[in-house]
């Protein structure tokens, strides 16, 4: 806490540079609620721009639209990037979209954010407590002597003894409500702190293995020493206090009875009238489930890791691809070199993402076009054609469709050929309903009526649906054709 440190702190912790931001407010309420509080590790970037266009949306709306000018994505890429660190951008294999997740530095300063509200309760009790447990059980695990660890052993039994004896006299002591709060609150901060460990533990190992890649890069000596030193810094991690005690919590957690018995526990906790007073959050229920999906994430990178630095000294790729290896390490160490001030503009040209493979052999053979001789040519007509070509191909009997039109004439002044074909359906499509229009022309009663557009709606032999457009028919009764066109029409 001296000066110095202080005063480097201040101008390069990301928690410092976080509380110090003008959209302190923004990043801080929007991580708190897609990252801490629903106990989310990795967001894909398209759902996470979606989470802050939403807020976006809603503070224009209140504040201005002039409050927020820039659109989400490029406000994750900034929270992303180097100079702030409030957020971790990656890419996972064989995926295209990148993966965000929120930095333990950044978790820490929205931890102290929380502590600053008013707290209707602070757990005292219970922290003493703890540390009394605490420093009883290590005292007792620490004694080498033989007898005095057997001595302890014979008073907390006797402690016990005493205990079961009041309780068969009648004595049944339980907490008050004070205290049972207290250590229900001890009991949440403990839980959601070990949630913020995890991912400072996930942090830490790809530190490392970020420190690893550069090692590999600038690399200049032998494949052992090279093997020698990473996998030795692997080893110190590992065995270091952090990771002896998250091994230990983890196969502690991976025990399904130990899962039991905190399951069981949790909801004995939950059920007590003064917790239910303080109205907790329902996730604390299973807070040991959202303890053992960090663990197995944590588990998951390391894992991850390690077979990425296999691939990274495969033995083939060293030892056949040298000169590869050594052009890549050159552009790698280079990158390294220039990571803090990145060129600016256009650095690399190419001509084409992909070669480009002409094989003349591939290419088909000239074939010229087909002209097909015609010695039969079509005279222009000179008067109206006659339909009764139609006719002979496919025989549509005139006499049926004239019985169906005065049939409809029977209950009607006045029918279109819409409804009759409605009622009676062509049977021969076309050529049926150029049988229909020449009876119209034949008949002085009905009507063609140029000025108004029908459809006709059928079915071919094919099953294909057909439709023609053409004039409005109108067949009318004998005796009534003095009704003029509009009549008709209406």
């Amino acid at each position: 806490m001296d000066f110095q440190t202080l005063e480097t702190l201040r101008s390069g912790h990301p928690a410092w540079r976080l509380l110090r931001a003008d959209l302190a407010p923004l990043v801080a309420s929007f991580l708190h609620r897609v990252f801490l509080k629903p106990n989310v590790r990795q967001m894909l970037e398209s759902d996470l721009a979606r989470h802050l266009e939403d807020d976006l949306f809603r503070l224009r709306r209140e504040l201005g639209e002039d409050r927020f000018p820039r659109d989400a994505r490029a406000y994750l890429d900034e929270w992303a990037s180097e100079k702030h660190g409030w957020l971790r951008k990656r890419y996972v294999a064989g995926s295209d979209e990148a993966q965000f997740d929120i930095t333990p530095a950044a978790e820490a300063a929205l931890t102290w954010l929380s502590s600053l509200g008013t707290r209707t309760f602070i757990s005292t009790e219970s922290r003493l407590r703890t540390v009394f447990d605490l420093l009883r059980g290590l005292i007792s695990d620490t004694e080498p002597d033989r007898e005095a660890r057997t001595a302890g052993l014979r008073r907390r039994r006797a402690e016990i003894d005493a205990e079961i004896a009041r309780l068969a006299a009648g004595h049944v002591p339980v907490l008050d409500d004070a205290s049972i709060r207290d250590r229900f609150h001890l009991i949440v901060e403990t839980a959601q702190s070990l949630l913020s460990d995890f991912r400072a533990v996930e942090y830490n190992f790809r530190t490392l293995d970020r420190d690893a890649r550069i090692k590999i890069s600038a690399w200049e000596g032998s494949k052992g020493e090279l093997l020698e030193r990473i996998l030795g810094d692997r080893d110190a991690i590992a065995d270091s206090d952090q990771g002896r005690s998250f091994r230990a919590f983890y196969d502690l957690l991976m025990s399904t009875d130990r899962q039991d018995e905190l399951t069981q526990l949790l909801e004995r906790m939950l059920v007590l009238d003064p917790v239910k007073v303080l109205k907790p959050d329902r996730r604390i229920k299973r807070v040991h489930f959202d303890w053992l999906t960090a663990a197995e994430a944590t588990q998951r990178t390391v894992a991850k890791l390690s077979g990425e630095l296999r691939r990274y000294l495969d033995d083939k790729a060293w030892l056949e691809n040298r000169r590869i290896i050594r052009l890549l390490r050159d552009i790698e160490a280079r990158a390294v070199e220039i990571s803090d001030c990145p060129p600016t503009g256009d650095f690399m040209e190419i001509d084409d993402v992909a070669p480009e493979i002409a094989l003349p052999m591939d290419r088909p053979l000239f074939s010229p076009p087909l002209r097909p001789d015609l010695d039969d040519v079509i005279p222009a007509a000179e008067d109206d054609i006659s339909a009764d070509a139609l006719f002979d191909l496919v025989h549509v009997d005139k006499s049926r469709l004239q019985a169906q039109i005065w049939r409809s004439l029977q209950r009607h002044d006045q029918i279109s050929l819409s409804d009759i074909i409605a009622e009676h359906p062509l049977e021969l499509g076309l050529s049926e309903l150029v049988a229909y229009l020449s009876i119209a022309s034949e008949d002085p009663n009905s009507i063609i009526d140029d000025q108004s557009k029908t459809y006709i709606d059928w079915v071919d032999n094919e099953g294909s649906a057909r439709r023609a457009t053409m004039p409005r028919v109108i067949f009318v009764r004998a005796g009534e054709a003095s009704y003029d066109q509009r009549e008709v029409r209406g």
